[in-house]
């Protein structure tokens, strides 16, 4: 079996550095520890000494933000270098990116930028999948990302766009519910007709965060707990996908250790009753 398929269906905490201490001492019970992979691309230091004592207690997911996946340009080869080291030094569970883009021209964007949804932005999406999965070995998962604009030359509605993603590639996806929810408000869809196109074996990992209203958008901060309207949408998804691991994913405004177990927990709760149904089925 991979490392993957060992997973349980259970919730993980996003790894940030003030909650180091608490959970080598505490060791709760979490299913994955997700790490931003860039934050790990150096040679040596205490970053990665904390991952190596780390990678022992827990699985790991590690999660890119810069690969820019979705720029009409090649993948960056120094940054794919880094990863596939990263990556064969520490074998982590699960490697996923987003569908999105980040970087021109050699100009790097602080944020993850929507893709225009059409045929040709997805077949340039679908070979740096292939270009990253076979440097790398292994299959990958990629990720819905929050928006605050669509583009006017659309074709392909989001939710089919990530899915066909996953079939032209093989690639996984990591369906961030919290982002479903942003973007149906901001854009004006229904966020079930989302969740139905995708199909449940390509989903290998969920994501929950925490939005912020601003003006009439939703911004995805990471800064808050899961919106209820956000929990009821991850029901919907877990009675249609089956219980996936789960990862709470909190960036900004770090609350205390307690407060993400909180949410792990609430997760886990979600996920157990989801197996008392299939074990009465």
């Amino acid at each position: 079996m991979t490392a993957a398929q060992l997973l349980k269906p259970a919730a993980g905490i996003g790894l940030r550095a003030p909650h180091y201490a608490g959970i080598l001492e505490r060791r709760p019970p979490l299913a994955l520890l997700e790490v931003h992979s860039e934050n790990f691309f150096a040679a040596g230091g205490p970053a990665l000494a904390w991952l190596e004592r780390f990678r022992g207690l827990y699985p790991m997911s590690f999660h890119g933000v810069g690969l820019s996946l979705g720029s009409s340009e090649p993948v960056d080869a120094a940054h794919l270098a880094k990863l596939d080291a990263l990556v064969r030094r520490f074998e982590p569970a699960l490697v996923s990116e987003h569908v999105c883009w980040s970087s021109a021209s050699g100009r790097h964007s602080n944020d993850l930028l929507p893709l225009p949804y059409t045929e040709e932005a997805l077949g340039h999406f679908v070979a740096h999948v292939d270009a990253v999965q076979e440097r790398l070995g292994r299959k990958i998962l990629v990720e819905n990302v929050s928006s605050y604009m669509r583009f006017g030359h659309e074709t392909i509605p989001e939710w089919e766009f990530v899915a066909e993603v996953a079939r032209r590639s093989g690639c996984g996806v990591l369906l961030d519910v919290n982002n479903v929810w942003v973007n149906s408000v901001n854009h004006g869809f229904d966020p079930r007709e989302f969740i139905a196109a995708i199909d449940p074996a390509t989903v290998g990992e969920i994501h929950l965060a925490g939005f912020e209203s601003q003006d009439e958008l939703l911004v995805d901060t990471h800064s808050r707990p899961v919106a209820e309207g956000v929990w009821s949408l991850y029901r919907e998804a877990i009675a249609r996908l089956g219980p996936r691991p789960t990862l709470i994913e909190w960036d900004a405004d770090i609350p205390g250790l307690d407060v993400l177990l909180g949410e792990a927990r609430r997760a886990d709760a979600i996920l157990d009753a989801a197996r008392g149904v299939e074990r009465a089925a």
